[in-house]
């Protein structure tokens, strides 16, 4: 597989190496050593889960507060959808910025999303299926939303029309609202976590 960094710190894109034949193909679609080896985290996998999504449907921006914060590899298993990365810590490098990646069952392409990072999607087609390995497991009142049609964040969802989404997501806060509230998390918070697990893995 090869593992490419995104525009976002701390946000990757795996584009697995197929093996193809008649009855059609073979990939890994993760493998913790070579995320390591490649970025520097050390992802360990507690929770799975999958959302199913009519075309049109935009789900996010979501992230976990520290703690205890979340780590997510995500791919689409059925489908396609345009996900969307965006920087939500405090004081990093690429506050603020995004990173856009069509996602699909046929490439099989997978992002990997650290803790502080906020993520989203809107589903391309019926019935798109996407999945996600969390880095840890579901804890009430941790998770965050950031509204995803915030326009100091601007982004390009690339939306035909209206989307369908939850009222939570529709009245989730804007960027500026989430810094006020106190419900972002700063860099070096973040980077603090993943030092602490590289040192576990030792």
């Amino acid at each position: 597989m090869e593992i490419q960094p995104l525009s976002v710190l701390d946000a990757y894109r795996i584009v697995p190496s197929k093996l193809t034949d008649e009855r059609g193909c073979f990939y890994e679609s993760l493998r913790r050593d070579r995320l390591l080896a490649a970025t520097g985290h050390a992802f360990t996998a507690r929770q799975a889960n999958f959302s199913v999504s009519r075309r049109g449907t935009l789900r996010g921006i979501h992230g976990v507060r520290l703690p205890p914060g979340q780590a997510k590899v995500v791919n689409c298993v059925r489908g396609a959808v345009l996900d969307i990365v965006v920087d939500l810590r405090l004081d990093s490098p690429t506050f603020g910025t995004h990173a856009v990646n069509r996602l699909d069952a046929d490439g099989g392409v997978a992002v990997f999303v650290a803790e502080g990072l906020g993520h989203g999607f809107v589903a391309l087609t019926d019935d798109a299926c996407v999945g996600y390995l969390c880095s840890t497991t579901y804890v009430p009142g941790t998770p965050l939303e950031v509204n995803p049609l915030d326009p100091e964040l601007a982004l390009p969802w690339q939306l035909a029309g209206p989307p369908l989404m939850s009222r939570k997501d529709a009245e989730a806060p804007g960027l500026a609202e989430a810094i006020r509230a106190g419900l972002l998390p700063t860099y070096a918070q973040c980077r603090a976590v993943y030092d602490r697990q590289r040192a576990a893995r030792h």
